[in-house]
């Protein structure tokens, strides 16, 4: 296990959505292609901010920002695709289902999901689960389940 792989399982605080978004930009340099990443949290907790960070780690310079409205969005660059999926309106897999991801899924992919717990059934067993929370003196908290 890589050290940013325990560190994560120990729990990381960050003290900006910079920190945030460079602690996931090191994550994506670890991350294989194909990779669920489960990004669960209240609203305000960091699931975009974080996600951001990924795209940049992953070498794709467009703006992220949240999908809520389109429920996913596609970014490409450096050759890679991450596909960013809130599944906050989603009811189950079938929803998801519906929206036939898997067609956009193009090779090398990596998939965040915000709100994954609402479409838990659809989530492979390798899929990462990271939680994200703020604590009381406002840092936020990324931890790896």
């Amino acid at each position: 296990m890589s050290p940013l792989f325990t560190e994560l399982h120990a729990g990381v605080s960050t003290t900006s959505a910079a920190d945030t978004q460079a602690l996931a930009a090191r994550l994506a340099l670890e991350l294989r292609p194909g990779t669920v990443l489960a990004l669960h949290g209240d609203l305000g907790a960091g699931k975009t901010t974080f996600t951001q960070g990924l795209a940049r780690g992953l070498g794709i310079q467009e703006s992220v920002t949240s999908p809520t409205f389109n429920i996913f969005t596609l970014h490409r660059g450096a050759g890679k695709t991450l596909v960013h999926l809130d599944a906050y309106r989603l009811n189950g897999a079938a929803a998801l289902d519906e929206l036939m991801i898997d067609d956009f899924l193009i090779a090398p992919w990596w998939l965040a999901i915000e709100w994954p717990e609402n479409v838990a059934a659809w989530l492979p067993a390798d899929a990462l689960h990271l939680d994200l929370g703020i604590r009381a003196d406002e840092r936020h908290t990324v931890r790896l389940r």
